[in-house]
């Protein structure tokens, strides 16, 4: 434990800020914003892709544990907190940054503590497409869920972990790559493995979510097949400091849109 503490006092700052921007996740059964996901930007407006470029080996415990703090602090300013419907807040964690999960978690609970924000309402998720030791991703899991968070494994179906990973630990949510997605009214193909990958994430107790919709069409196979979490560019896109409301009308979802925009607007800012 001492060696790992001492790795996270001597991890090395990074030299760039960040922000936040959020995207929701709505929830077309319950009719109501299901979870807020915290984006990293850059101060100037740089986009994940190049704001994670810049992190290095030695950075990298230092930029997970600030993303952390950012979320939550700028999510509970925005009202997030204090929202009737409760939603999740969904923070995207690295599992190699995480060098004993008990330790490096001490940052989020504080923040969590001084802004008031529920811990049972924070979401991790983390992407599959990093190559891991899969013990020690299991292990930070279930850290993580006998501490009360909720979990999440993000483009599932485009990584490493995949199916081996589940069966030895099923996470709370499972959000299904956008690449079996996109495009998914057109393929035969892409329907049948998104089918049958929501029949297993059932079977195993694990709530689906579709991300990078962009179509009604897309929407409307997966509305069929029984997906209620999703979220895409359709609904909303992400935005820096704000907590964005449902955005599309859907004419054959009008009354789904009116009463998810009517939700997602009172917890706007």
């Amino acid at each position: 434990m001492m060696t790992d503490c001492n790795r996270c006092r001597n991890a090395a700052d990074t030299d760039f800020g960040i922000t936040m921007a959020f995207q929701p996740i709505f929830d077309f059964g319950a009719l109501q914003v299901f979870a807020y996901e915290a984006l990293v930007r850059g101060r100037d407006g740089e986009g994940a892709g190049e704001v994670l470029s810049r992190v290095t080996d030695e950075t990298r415990y230092q930029f997970d544990q600030a993303c952390r703090v950012t979320a939550i602090s700028q999510a509970s300013a925005l009202g997030l907190r204090d929202a009737a419907a409760a939603p999740f807040l969904s923070i995207n964690f690295l599992p190699n940054a995480v060098y004993e999960p008990r330790a490096c978690i001490r940052k989020t609970l504080s923040a969590a503590l001084e802004s008031g924000f529920p811990t049972n309402r924070i979401l991790f998720e983390f992407t599959e497409s990093e190559r891991l030791d899969t013990d020690h991703l299991l292990n930070i899991l279930r850290s993580y869920r006998s501490m009360g968070f909720s979990t999440a494994i993000d483009d599932f179906g485009a990584g490493y972990a995949g199916l081996g990973l589940l069966s030895a630990f099923q996470p709370d949510f499972v959000k299904l790559d956008m690449e079996l997605i996109r495009g998914i009214d057109t393929s035969s193909a892409k329907q049948a493995i998104v089918r049958h990958i929501l029949n297993m994430t059932r079977d195993l107790g694990i709530t689906p979510v579709c991300e990078g919709i962009e179509t009604p069409e897309e929407f409307e196979v997966l509305y069929g097949l029984g997906v209620r979490l999703m979220q895409g560019f359709l609904f909303a896109r992400p935005e820096l400091d704000r907590l964005p409301a449902l955005q599309w009308r859907g004419r054959s979802h009008e009354k789904t849109g009116e009463a998810l925009g009517s939700a997602g607007l009172a917890m706007s800012a």
